[in-house]
């Protein structure tokens, strides 16, 4: 009877202090969604701490944890919390959304997709997908995904411009370049979009739109640095805008004397334009930094030809094959070394 009694009263302790713990952690669960009313993010996870050492199967104080230790940005701590909670709650929406976010500004691009893949009501499921995918390098999921994505908001222009940077990993410069087009119309402060969209013109030989968006890019606080004067300069010259051009590019010059590589450049651009005399000044150039240079000679010879004296350019054509016969070719071709 004595152990009867013991029993019945011990049941009756662990359910009365179960109901206090309980009592106690919806008290600070409480307190902590006042403070995060208030922005006291800090004392907010205080207090969600003490509810969940309380009640450890307390989803909701785990959740209002990990968005506290979002806003403090306590990434681990976040993961933490959020991890639990879908341990608890693997089927609950909320918290698959808030890991999945988690993991992809987080740029765990793999467990993202793993949980957006379970979300298919999310609304931003597919557009995490696609970037998703894209951070994966798996690109053909990456276009399925991000245009779906596009179509239910056109407005997206991250997600717009993460499309244009598929298509050119798939080497689609021609669907490409709508997709920066348009990302870049709807946000034009992102000065290294419009960069970008003018090297690709650049490399379509479209140098008139590569001059329009390098324009734009510097407009919106893009840096003009040495490379980004090389490349607009070049632009110029190529839509025979020489004069201004060579302005450029001289500017470069004074700022990178003797680089072997703007001169090169600067030198087959003179030639691809048929402005021999200059040409041949800049192969002179590269030739007095270096004797050895058989390319540069190879060039001299070809553009002697180009200017009449095919005698004389055809020796020195010769004298540059003998020291790198690989260059036989160019000249069987009647072709020339790439020099942009």
């Amino acid at each position: 009877m004595k152990n009867l009694i013991s029993t019945a009263s011990l049941c009756l302790l662990v359910n009365f202090l179960f109901a206090q713990n309980t009592d106690s952690s919806q008290y600070y669960f409480q307190k902590g969604m006042t403070e995060i009313e208030a922005r006291h993010f800090a004392v907010a996870s205080k207090n969600f701490d003490k509810a969940i050492l309380l009640k450890p199967d307390f989803t909701e104080a785990y959740v209002a944890n990990g968005k506290a230790n979002i806003e403090m940005s306590r990434v681990y701590e976040a993961n933490q919390n959020f991890a639990k909670a879908y341990e608890l709650q693997p089927s609950n929406t909320e918290v698959i959304k808030e890991l999945t976010n988690l993991y992809f500004n987080n740029r765990q691009y793999q467990k993202a997709i793993d949980l957006a893949q379970k979300c298919a009501g999310c609304e931003h499921a597919d557009r995490i997908l696609g970037m998703s995918y894209y951070g994966t390098e798996d690109y053909g999921k990456a276009v399925d995904f991000l245009q779906k994505a596009i179509r239910k908001n056109g407005q997206d222009a991250e997600a717009i411009y993460q499309l244009g940077r598929t298509y050119l990993e798939l080497e689609n410069e021609k669907s490409a370049i709508p997709q920066y087009q348009k990302a870049v119309s709807l946000q034009p402060a992102r000065n290294q979009w419009s960069y970008e969209l003018a090297l690709i013109f650049y490399n379509q030989n479209d140098y008139k739109n590569a001059l329009k968006y390098f324009d734009i890019a510097g407009a919106n606080g893009f840096n003009k640095n040495n490379d980004y004067y090389e490349n607009y300069g070049f632009a110029q010259l190529y839509t025979g805008d020489v004069e201004t051009g060579m302005k450029t590019l001289t500017t470069i010059l004074e700022r990178k004397p003797n680089n072997k590589e703007l001169l090169n450049n600067i030198a087959n651009a003179m030639y691809e334009t048929k402005r021999y005399e200059a040409a041949l000044d800049y192969f002179k150039k590269l030739l007095d930094l270096n004797p050895k240079d058989a390319n540069s000679l190879f060039m001299a010879g070809m553009t002697f030809q180009k200017k009449g004296e095919k005698e004389k350019g055809q020796k020195i054509c010769d004298t540059a094959i003998a020291m790198d016969p690989s260059l036989a070719r160019n000249r069987q071709k009647k072709d020339m070394p790439m020099g942009l």
